[in-house]
């Protein structure tokens, strides 16, 4: 005998979906307006959602590729912004690297190790994530302003300073990954420890690989976070061919200029490494995501 649904559970259903497919939506409309934008001719925010006629004058621009205007002019490139992707991206991936290295160590000590003052390191990581990196502006500027005298290399106006200042912010993956690790059976590494291994054999060889899928999602949050991030970029670095894409894009829209399809072009195009890695990714975004916030 088929089981039929009342009718409020139907209701329910149609409800349901009608609010997911007004969401999806919802985001989607956002993502087609830039991409518009990008292959409309001319510089030009508003007009229809399907253009009249397609161009690629703006993705050539970004691409560094000359274009010829439909009067004649050609058009040649003035701004790196295939260098500012590259940036970003280098900058990105060292900020993930660094970040997961300082926040898998420290969430093991503070999930494995017992030490007097550990309950208050904790409580203090919670409530320095409470405030944005903005507030830290000046502090930022004026240590590595000083270390710059000393260390050039991790100055103003290098990456690394950049790097160094995206991994302070590792509370909040700290917390993550020791939520995760609380999840992890005990007794595998100590019956690792009683076949001799040491704790940092332990903790490579035995802790690591079973945290895998958070340690992706860590990577991922810290990778997505340094890509997309605006006012620690825009103090420390200055020299326009050293800029990330988040800070020069700026420079498309400013108070005489507005170059809005060459500023969608350079948007879209910030899109695709984080696209990538989503990809390459999303095996174990998943049961990282699920399985992070089990146990605190």
């Amino acid at each position: 005998m088929a089981i039929v649904p009342p009718k409020s559970r139907r209701w329910q259903t149609l409800l349901a979906h009608a609010f997911l497919i007004s969401l999806c939506a919802a985001v989607v409309f956002p993502f087609l307006v830039v991409l518009s934008v990008s292959l409309r001719p001319g510089n030009f925010a508003s007009g229809s959602l399907i253009p009249s006629s397609i161009s690629l004058e703006h993705w050539r621009y970004v691409l560094g590729l000359p274009y010829v205007r439909p009067d004649g002019t050609i058009i040649e490139p003035d701004l790196p912004v295939l260098r500012w992707l590259w940036n970003s991206v280098k900058v990105a991936l060292w900020s993930g690297v660094v970040t997961l290295a300082l926040s898998t160590t420290a969430a093991y000590a503070l999930a494995r190790l017992r030490f007097a003052g550990r309950k208050h390191l904790l409580t203090g990581l919670m409530l320095m994530q409470m405030f944005p990196a903005v507030l830290a502006l000046v502090a930022l500027y004026a240590i590595f302003d000083r270390l710059g005298t000393a260390f050039p290399a991790i100055g103003l106006n290098t990456h690394w300073a950049l790097v160094l200042a995206y991994s302070g912010g590792i509370a909040g993956h700290v917390w993550t990954l020791k939520g995760y690790y609380d999840t992890l059976p005990q007794e595998i590494e100590e019956a690792a420890r009683v076949d001799g291994a040491s704790t940092w054999q332990t903790f490579r060889r035995v802790l690591l690989p079973m945290a895998l899928p958070i340690l992706v999602v860590v990577f991922l949050l810290a990778f997505i976070g340094a890509i997309i991030e605006y006012p620690v970029a825009s103090v420390l670095l200055t020299q326009q061919d050293l800029l990330t894409l988040a800070v020069g894009s700026k420079l498309f829209v400013h108070e005489h200029s507005f170059r809005w399809g060459d500023f969608a072009a350079a948007a879209l195009l910030s899109g695709l490494p984080i696209t990538v890695v989503f990809l390459l990714a999303q095996r174990w975004m998943i049961s990282g995501l699920a399985a992070g916030g089990v146990k605190g």
